[in-house]
């Protein structure tokens, strides 16, 4: 396995930091994984499942939100409309400058995003949610009400989420509340596979529910047992990644999008390049 660095330029002018981690041998697929609200792409989670796709054959391209982690621009000026641009945007680098990626992994609000952004992925053969919310109006309930009445008078509040401090503004409340996600998955018409802890604290396994009734077939449920909402255990993640790995085979192996030669193991520099 070797893991590569990269910087993409979205269309908003910002920059978003990733990694690229890929086999040392033949890559039978090639996903994007969108991490969880508030996280980034270094978290267990999305570390542990992306190194066992890659055991597997399965390049994984993570990277951070913008305002996260080491992405460019300011968390409060972002809302769930940026998150899909910056998925819209991370895929077409794939799309570019390596593979195109057919399989798009979320975990927690990721996976509602990748949802969401489903449309503006046509090349995207099957998709994943971990742990994810069926509407992202379940944010605003992470957030509290008495930091909502906040922001609705403020303007923005700092908001406590997952231990850290995030200022939040009134156009993410706004933007959260306009999105219809249940919508969309019900015209998204390719495999999804849908992944829920009956425990999950953060997120309720009704979610799961609402996103499995609403999707068409061909759609997949698999249990997620006693794990935790954040993947804390490498078992629980080794256990998802291996689930994904063979549940995507039949839709992504061998796709005539991923036999292209790649640029990346090419001595010429990138198109529209991204430094390393």
């Amino acid at each position: 396995m070797s893991t590569r660095s990269l910087e993409i330029k979205t269309s908003a002018g910002l920059t978003l930091s990733a990694k690229l981690d890929r086999p040392d041998g033949e890559v039978l697929a090639t996903a994007l994984f969108a991490h969880c609200f508030t996280c980034g792409k270094d978290i267990l989670a999305a570390s542990r499942i992306s190194k066992r796709l890659v055991s597997q054959g399965i390049a994984v391209l993570r990277f951070d939100f913008t305002g996260l982690g080491a992405s460019s621009g300011e968390f409060a000026d972002t809302n769930f409309s940026s998150n899909i641009a910056d998925l819209v945007d991370a895929a077409e680098w794939l799309r570019i400058n390596y593979k195109t990626p057919s399989l798009i992994i979320g975990h927690s609000l990721g996976g509602t995003a990748i949802l969401a952004a489903a449309d503006r992925l046509p090349y995207a053969k099957a998709f994943v949610t971990i742990g994810s919310p069926s509407d992202p109006r379940h944010i605003l309930n992470l957030i509290g009400a008495q930091s909502l009445e906040e922001i609705a008078e403020a303007g923005s509040a700092v908001v406590t989420l997952e231990g850290r401090p995030f200022r939040i503004k009134k156009q993410f409340v706004e933007d959260a509340s306009e999105q219809r996600v249940l919508n969309q998955v019900r015209t998204l018409k390719r495999p999804l596979l849908i992944m829920h802890s009956p425990i999950d604290r953060t997120v309720d396994i009704e979610h799961a529910t609402a996103l499995f009734h609403a999707a068409a077939h061909p759609k997949s449920f698999m249990s997620l047992g006693d794990a935790d909402h954040l993947i804390s255990k490498r078992e629980d993640a080794d256990f998802i990644a291996d689930v994904i790995a063979s549940w995507s085979a039949r839709y992504t192996r061998n796709d005539e999008t991923n036999s292209q030669e790649t640029l990346m193991n090419s001595s010429l520099p990138l198109p529209g390049k991204q430094a390393l």
